[in-house]
């Protein structure tokens, strides 16, 4: 059974301002080039994937000059911490007077100063239209205590006062809470097979 929908053209930049609705926090993805020279990229489509095996996800566009050396390479997802947004414009395309801080002598090329890096060996890398959407295996990580650096509504920003209401104790789908716990069914979205 197919469904012929005629879908109205969206307007890209329209699309480019609801993504930007979605706060997210910045990272800089750190790889080196066959010849070991180190590159990076400022991403802020991050997204962890799983704990077991333990795998994260960035997205970049195909024209990013970092993208090209994913490909089979390890490479290190740098959480940016509020003190280096100088860093996240250099990676962005709009190189600071001074060069970013980062170490040179592990695997991969790590950022100093992140909240978080998350060091990985290629996953698998699938299409995303007119990005790539790169996946790892966290092989090794570091977490700070520092304020992550925030990016929303296309400006920087930090983290604000904590929202009153119930705190979050953990998901009520997990495994301890039932996935919509009291429903005697599960009904699949997709129809059925003929």
């Amino acid at each position: 059974m197919t469904h012929d929908v005629a879908l109205a053209a969206i307007d890209p930049r329209e699309l480019r301002n609801a993504f930007g609705q979605f706060g997210t926090g910045v990272t800089v993805v750190t790889t080196r080039g066959a010849d070991g020279t180190p590159h990076g990229a400022t991403v802020n489509a991050f997204t962890a994937v799983s704990l077991d095996p333990p795998l994260a996800q960035v997205t970049l566009t195909r024209s990013s000059k970092a993208a090209r050396y994913l490909e089979g390479s390890c490479f290190a997802i740098n959480i940016l911490s509020v003190g280096q947004m100088e860093t996240a414009l250099h990676f962005a395309g709009k190189p600071m007077n001074r060069e970013p801080d980062w170490t040179l002598d592990g695997d991969v090329p790590v950022l100093i100063g992140n909240t978080a890096t998350l060091e990985c060996r290629p996953w698998n890398i699938y299409d995303g239209g007119d990005h790539i959407i790169v996946v790892g295996e966290v092989v090794a990580l570091e977490v700070r205590q520092a304020d992550p650096l925030i990016f929303f509504a296309g400006k920087f920003r930090h983290v604000g006062d904590h929202v009153d209401g119930m705190p979050w104790a953990k998901s009520g789908d997990g495994p301890d809470g039932g996935w919509f716990s009291g429903a005697s069914s599960f009904k699949s979205f997709a129809p059925a097979p003929e």
